[in-house]
């Protein structure tokens, strides 16, 4: 962590240790606090994860750092117009080529590269190891630096075992964290974060090739450019999202007509020029953003239905019109899609990965779209990605600061590294 001969750690603020728990949602940490767990840390707030709901394209929002090439270690590589990464990421040491964000570069503790696959296979022994030997790290370092660490370990437990298992980690942590405080007294604060949330549900596997096929589109990993009714559809983790990329943008809207006949989507977007559509068996709308002086607004459209149930929270969006960010933002904060309008708009046109997809798919909770020998030896208790409130609602919060109820995770940097 940086700091300067004026400021930072210890000078004109304390001493902060950032710890992030992969996966773990606002609900089950309320819960916790509810058992007595966490007592002296401020409520937690709501950290909206940007959609798809995943680790490495949330934390690099959290930490504006770079975006990592695909959303998963799996991912399409439109240079190269092929699948790249996957499980070879896994193998060996962890050399630049497996560091997917420039965030990875402020980590002062991460797991063993192997452990980032074994916590699926074996959750318990690599939680219990994580904690261990992050404690150890955690008091050999410098005193006079922040220090940043990342335990991957609860979300294993959440996909293969569910709730009931992490609870039992968490108060493992619990232990951890009140030994910390006693050792470093207030003079260090404790940032405890998660990157995603969870939908807290059995999952089951979702037909999406087998269906695509059958409606005439043709699945490859590697894509040339002139194939017809052609897509490539990335499959490694079981999450709640999937990412298409097809081989003729005459075809995005074809295909994407097609995955709304999936049972278990929930909706597709594309691109329409500098717009969003949004199409679903619910109906089809459009989100548009106008950006003047510098102010930030949306419009959502509904062409068909109302596929992200918008009309009701805001006379302006039945009527079609434009409304500020920041109006959305409190009117969607808490709704069945957090923070809609940004949230999904931005899915296309931020940054949010170097190869961004044609169209992203968010599946209901319940299904899950991945790699199917993964998906043979990993029970799937509970998952990630789409863009729903379980997913989405991730958690912030200090044992020195209260923190708003809602934060964009884009926004989360100013509390993190500030």
């Amino acid at each position: 962590m940086e700091s300067n001969n004026q400021g930072g750690p210890g000078r004109s603020r304390p001493r902060r240790l950032l710890l992030c728990l992969d996966g773990v949602p606002h609900k089950l940490i309320e819960k916790a606090k509810t058992r007595g767990l966490f007592a002296n840390f401020r409520g937690p707030s709501h950290l909206l994860s940007p959609f798809p709901t995943m680790t490495n394209v949330a934390l690099s929002a959290m930490f504006a750092a770079s975006p990592p090439a695909g959303y998963e270690s799996l991912y399409f590589d439109r240079s190269a117009g092929e699948l790249r990464g996957g499980i070879r990421k896994y193998l060996g040491r962890r050399t630049p080529d497996k560091i997917p964000s420039s965030y990875m570069d402020d980590l002062d503790y991460q797991e063993p590269l192997a452990f980032e696959f074994l916590i699926y296979v074996a959750p318990d022994r690599v939680w219990q190891a994580d904690m261990r030997r992050f404690h150890e790290r955690f008091r050999l370092a410098p005193q006079t630096q922040d220090y940043f660490a990342f335990l991957k370990g609860t979300d294993g437990l959440l996909h293969a075992q569910g709730p009931e298992r992490l609870a039992i980690a968490l108060e493992s942590l619990d232990r951890i964290l009140r030994d910390i405080e006693e050792w470093c007294g207030d003079e260090t604060e404790i940032v405890l974060f998660s990157d995603h949330g969870m939908n807290l549900e059995e999952n089951q596997r979702i037909n999406l090739l087998t269906q695509l096929r059958a409606q005439g589109i043709t699945v490859l990993n590697k894509l040339g450019g002139t194939e017809k009714r052609a897509v490539s559809v990335p499959a490694f983790g079981l999450c709640s999202y999937a990412a298409g990329y097809c081989s003729r943008a005459e075809d995005i809207e074809t295909v994407a007509e097609a995955l709304t006949e999936v049972n278990g989507v929930d909706f597709v977007v594309l691109r329409d020029q500098a717009s969003v559509v949004l199409k679903s068996s619910r109906g089809t709308a459009r989100i548009d953003q106008c950006v003047q002086e510098g102010n930030v607004s949306y419009r959502y459209q509904c062409k068909e239905g109302d596929p992200l149930k918008l009309s009701s929270v805001s006379d302006l969006a039945a009527k079609g019109e434009f409304d500020s960010d920041s109006s959305w933002f409190e009117r969607t904060k808490s709704h069945t899609y957090p923070d809609a309008m940004a949230n999904i708009y931005n899915s296309l046109f931020a940054k949010r990965v170097k190869h961004t997809a044609d169209i992203l798919i968010s599946l209901s909770d319940g299904y899950y779209y991945g790699w199917s020998p993964f998906g043979r030896f990993v029970r799937l208790a509970a998952t990630h990605g789409n863009a729903m409130r379980a997913s989405s609602n991730a958690f912030l919060m200090s044992t020195h600061r209260e923190f708003p109820d809602y934060v964009r995770a884009d926004d989360a940097r100013n509390f993190l590294k500030e």
